[in-house]
């Protein structure tokens, strides 16, 4: 197997059009990295310049060490798995695992042992003289994987492969993948725009927004100390409360309450960040607290998101969303929250940069 490295890669359509920009990371050898952000981020035109399917402005893609960058898809020795399953309509299972291998002219006896081995992994067994029009959609989507495995490539490439499915089978399929790729000592890419996929799945996670890389990291360190307030917003659901501040002699303003801001920053106008899930009701023994009424409140089953309005000065309220506990009905009611000070997040106010990460 070989490392996947990208080196300055950009990709650009016209002046006003440029998808990629500057892009360079490294996925050594059995390593999971999702590519994540919003539609229009880079992140598919990214796997297609992997793949051979676009071609770079600027930049380098090297598999082992050897610059592929203009070779063609089929000289690269990479798997890609696809959105849309891509299965061939009129071929059984066996024959759309077999169809790539075939093309290479890989022996029969090779073949049989390759798709035997897969098959066995993915629980496709019973299902080899079938057609994809005979298959549930989660068993197509084996298929599709099972068709990229027994190419025993040097990199594997996912395309959003799980976009297609419904919420259950989407979950069940998930977790079949991550213990498939971690069983394949090559490195995966892996296309979404779904936060749960990329944190769930992956061993490293590349947050793009309008072309540009904002943080590589692990899934932990992405969720718990985000490069900047883009990535804070973007990762986690409920989403971070992110609210504008301004520092003054050592304190920022929050409603009635003052909290005081011990960061190395000069910065004046800032922005506090607050995961809904580390808010919680204000004890006697609590120094940052803010009290607000509640307005709204969902159901989601384990918590309750509880959306308070807290008094501004400047005229506009403060909104802060809370999980809180599904028992009590809070709605109708005065809250005094918590903010624990070793779970708030500062943000530089006009270059969105974490401060103090």
């Amino acid at each position: 197997m070989a490392k996947l490295e990208l080196l300055n890669l950009n990709k650009t359509f016209s002046p006003k059009v440029v998808p990629v920009k500057d892009i360079s990371l490294t996925v050594e050898d059995g390593e999971f990295l999702s590519l994540l952000g919003p539609s229009g981020c880079g992140k598919s035109t990214i796997l297609r310049m992997i793949a051979g399917l676009e071609t770079p402005t600027r930049g380098q893609v090297q598999i082992g060490g050897q610059d592929v960058t203009t070779l063609p898809p089929g000289d690269r020795n990479i798997a890609m798995v696809f959105q849309s399953y891509a299965l061939y309509p009129h071929m059984t299972v066996y024959d759309n695992l077999a169809a790539g291998l075939k093309l290479k002219r890989v022996p029969k006896g090779e073949i049989d042992q390759r798709i035997q081995s897969v098959s066995r992994i993915l629980g496709l067994d019973d299902l080899m003289q079938r057609k994809p029009g005979q298959l549930s959609g989660g068993q197509r989507q084996r298929v599709a994987v099972g068709r990229a495995l027994v190419r025993q490539s040097a990199v594997f490439l996912l395309d959003e492969p799980l976009s297609n499915l419904d919420a259950l089978l989407r979950e069940n399929v998930r977790a079949e993948l991550k213990q498939i790729f971690a069983s394949q000592n090559a490195p995966v890419v892996y296309v979404t725009h779904d936060q749960t996929e990329a944190m769930t799945l992956s061993s490293q996670v590349a947050v793009l927004n309008n072309g540009y890389l904002q943080q590589l990291d692990s899934p932990d360190r992405i969720y718990t100390h985000p490069a900047n307030q883009f990535v804070a917003g973007f990762v986690g659901s409920p989403q971070m409360n992110l609210i504008p501040v301004l520092r003054q002699s050592g304190v920022v303003q929050l409603g009635d309450f003052q909290l005081p801001v011990a960061i190395a920053t000069d910065a004046t106008q800032l922005v506090l960040g607050i995961r809904p899930e580390h808010l919680r009701l204000a004890q006697a023994e609590d120094s940052w607290t803010v009290t607000g009424e509640v307005f709204l409140v969902e159901n989601l089953g384990m918590h309750k998101l509880v959306s308070t309005r807290i008094a501004n000065q400047q005229g506009a309220p403060i909104v802060l969303r809370s999980l809180l506990s599904p028992s009590e009905d809070w709605h109708q009611r005065t809250l005094t929250l918590a903010l624990p000070p070793e779970f708030t997040h500062w943000f530089d106010g006009q270059t969105g940069a974490a401060i103090g990460r």
